[in-house]
């Protein structure tokens, strides 16, 4: 790989934002090679997460009838669910050798940032970081996050409009042709920030996919809606990132060997977490793999 001075490395950081939650390459013989960033970057892709019952479970802790970040309770508090981010690093990677970082929208409080501020050493920034380095890319991960306020922790129907506000605020600092992917979950109002960004930016908003979660003691019987397409971009609803990688690819977001990835990556967390086959949640990650059986050329 030929080598960048020094001056031509301050003018990318200074003309783009953005390049600097690019991760850096380590060249294997099965990894992407990206030599100039400004001629990859018309095709960057970012997905945009939210974190709780997203990224981990909330467990459906609450606090004097507030939820505490989420409403599931299928997974224990803290758990990161089984594929999670080999899902969303199969996303970045599909459309150029050169992922961006993740960029996260949450409705934690910038106020309680001391105390729920995602940290590198976090649970979920170190496995975030290692799905990136399994692939051969190091400082693959969690890029910026953008936090909530008091006002939406305690109003839940604030917590969409802010995250769109949040959503539109990385725009404004990203190059002018990225495009996004937002993954959420059905438990705290990231369909409406959803719906929002593919109503006003349909053209940069790949789609939306947004993690079924529920109160339901009954996790075999959660309902899962229909989807949904606005302004021709898709809104898909999914159980587990096996299942959510099936959709991706169906929209052309995803490879066939990515959802592969996705699968062995999901078998391997659920061995990690202690679930077995007799377990509903080891169910529910091979019935989604057996409807891509279904459906794959």
């Amino acid at each position: 790989m030929p080598s960048l001075s020094l001056t031509f490395l301050l003018t990318l950081v200074l003309i783009s934002p953005s390049l600097q939650f690019l991760p850096t390459l380590i060249l294997t013989r099965h990894s992407p090679i990206c030599i100039n960033p400004l001629t990859q970057a018309r095709a960057l892709t970012q997905v945009i997460t939210d974190v709780d019952d997203t990224l981990k479970s909330s467990g459906g802790v609450t606090a004097a009838g507030v939820p505490l970040g989420g409403i599931d309770i299928q997974y224990p508090r803290g758990a990161v669910y089984p594929g999670v981010f080999q899902f969303m690093f199969e996303l970045t990677v599909h459309s150029s050798p050169c992922p961006m970082n993740l960029a996260v929208l949450t409705a934690r409080a910038e106020e309680f940032k001391a105390a729920l501020e995602l940290k590198p050493t976090s649970a979920i920034c170190a496995k975030a970081k290692r799905a990136g380095e399994k692939a051969g890319v190091r400082g693959w991960g969690i890029g910026p996050v953008l936090y909530g306020s008091v006002a939406e922790w305690v109003n839940q129907a604030n917590k969409g409009r802010r995250k769109f506000s949040n959503f539109e605020t990385l725009m404004s600092v990203n190059l002018p042709a990225t495009t996004y992917v937002y993954v959420g979950d059905t438990g705290e109002m990231d369909g409406e920030a959803g719906d929002q960004m593919l109503r006003y930016y349909p053209s940069l908003v790949q789609g939306v996919f947004l993690h079924v979660v529920s109160y339901d003691i009954d996790q075999g019987n959660v309902e899962v809606p229909g989807d949904r397409i606005i302004r021709g971009r898709p809104v898909l609803h999914f159980r587990t990132y096996v299942g959510a990688a099936r959709k991706a690819w169906e929209w052309g977001m995803m490879g066939e060997e990515g959802v592969g990835r996705v699968r062995k990556q999901a078998m391997e967390d659920l061995r990690e977490m202690g679930i077995g086959r007799d377990d509903g949640r080891w169910e529910d990650v091979q019935r989604d793999w057996e409807r891509w059986e279904e459906v794959r050329p």
